[in-house]
């Protein structure tokens, strides 16, 4: 099923880089940043995750919240969130759960090879649980920015 503007987010429980299990519908009143990457510690990955803690403070005066998902353990999220200093959730999907609900688990081609992969996406989710907004093949230097830029723009 694709996803649309305009329809009800999938909600989703995963745990997180403690163990906590954490569902989508735990941040309804907050605008939820949901971003999905390929993998912890690899140079995209921690670019754009760098990119999200520098623009937290401009996320959260727009009554954001910022969830980043991948299929690694919520050991290496520990590790990851640890090393850069990561102020927001990073939530543990090695079953697919959300990353297929959210339809970002695609083929991929990189070097003439073909693979599957998490394509990276970011879902902008309104306080009422509805898709706002979504930005597809992101690029990590730029995502946080491009989120930033719209909620300020679009704030209430």
């Amino acid at each position: 099923m694709e996803l649309e503007v305009g329809k009800k987010a999938p909600d989703f429980t995963l745990p997180d880089k403690d163990g906590k299990m954490v569902s989508l519908s735990d941040f309804a009143g907050k605008k939820v940043i949901l971003y999905f990457y390929p993998k912890d510690n690899t140079s995209g990955c921690t670019r754009q995750a760098c990119a999200f803690a520098g623009k937290n403070r401009v996320l959260e005066d727009c009554n954001a919240i910022v969830v980043g998902i991948s299929k690694d353990s919520s050991e290496s999220h520990a590790r990851f969130a640890s090393k850069y200093g990561l102020p927001f959730i990073l939530l543990s999907d090695p079953e697919l759960e959300a990353i297929n609900r959210y339809g970002v688990w695609q083929e991929k081609k990189l070097y003439g090879k073909t693979s599957f992969g998490v394509v990276r996406t970011t879902f902008i989710i309104d306080e009422n649980g509805f898709i706002e907004k979504i930005m597809k093949k992101v690029k990590p230097d730029t995502n946080a920015d491009e989120v930033a830029e719209y909620l300020v723009k679009n704030r209430k």
